[in-house]
């Protein structure tokens, strides 16, 4: 009988523990990624080869050599630039084009498979188009990743807009909103969950179009020094890269998620 009850006792406990870490999911991300770390360090002293995937440790000794250089600190602000700018621009392009589009029904069986088959092709070799029309400067790797986040944006606002309930629209008809207030107040907020899905596909995207432009065809820029310290054979320089890449997707991220949350309250309120 005890042996029964200790199991249900510590339920509570558990419960409590689970309860802890869903209000905390920093601490959860924190705790995953030092593990994570942790785990990388021991291999790469015992499996992995340090000549080709540098552990954690020799990444942190390398940062402040890499991180004080001013190339690379220019690349970085140059880098950064370049992403938002192609962002911002997928995005507002990226929804101009998809709400016109996802409101009528001909634009939508028109242009949509044009739009599928213009994303269906691989970006990586019409790059010479663009820096043929561009150069090799900023604006080829703004319009690069430009080209790789306006589709998921396009796709999913379409998505969104189409999820719309049609009983919605015409209530909102009915009580006599005019077209500019069925789309902000009926489409807009429908289509939330939607448009972010999208927002975080394009920041991905935007990010991957400029680093392949900067590694092809850049003397400037993250991508740049990437391929140099790869081509010099500098595993733990070219590691510090990535990891500084990758923080900066986490932070763009963690903005495209918190500006989520501050435009779907009222779906927290529903809940």
């Amino acid at each position: 009988m005890s042996e029964v009850a200790a199991p249900l006792r510590s339920a509570p406990a558990f419960d409590r523990l689970r309860g802890h870490l869903a209000r905390n999911p920093v601490a959860v991300r924190i705790g995953v990624a030092v593990l994570g770390a942790a785990i990388w360090e021991l291999l790469g002293h015992t499996v992995l080869d340090p000549d080709f995937i540098s552990p954690p440790s020799a990444i942190l000794l390398a940062a402040p050599r890499v991180l004080s250089d001013p190339g690379v600190q220019a690349a970085l602000v140059i880098s950064f630039y370049e992403l938002v700018v192609g962002f911002a621009i997928a995005v507002v392009a990226g929804i101009l084009i998809a709400l016109p589009i996802g409101l009528h029904r001909f634009s939508l069986r028109s242009a949509l498979p044009l739009i599928l088959l213009l994303y269906s092709i691989p970006q990586v070799t019409i790059l010479p188009l663009f820096v043929l029309y561009f150069g090799i400067g900023s604006t080829s790797k703004i319009a690069f990743g430009t080209s790789h986040g306006i589709f998921p944006i396009i796709l999913n606002v379409i998505a969104g807009v189409q999820s719309v309930e049609q009983a919605h629209l015409t209530a909102a008809r009915a009580m006599g909103a005019t077209r500019l207030q069925m789309i902000r107040r009926v489409v807009l907020p429908h289509m939330t969950p939607s448009l972010f899905t999208g927002l975080r596909l394009a920041m991905s995207g935007t990010l991957l179009g400029v680093l392949l432009a900067e590694l092809y065809v850049s003397t400037g820029g993250i991508g740049y020094y990437t391929r140099l310290f790869t081509e010099s054979f500098d595993p733990p320089a070219t590691l510090t890269l990535v990891t500084v890449l990758a923080l900066m997707a986490v932070l763009l991220n963690e903005v495209v998620r918190r500006a989520e949350r501050r435009a779907s309250f009222w779906r927290a309120e529903q809940r």
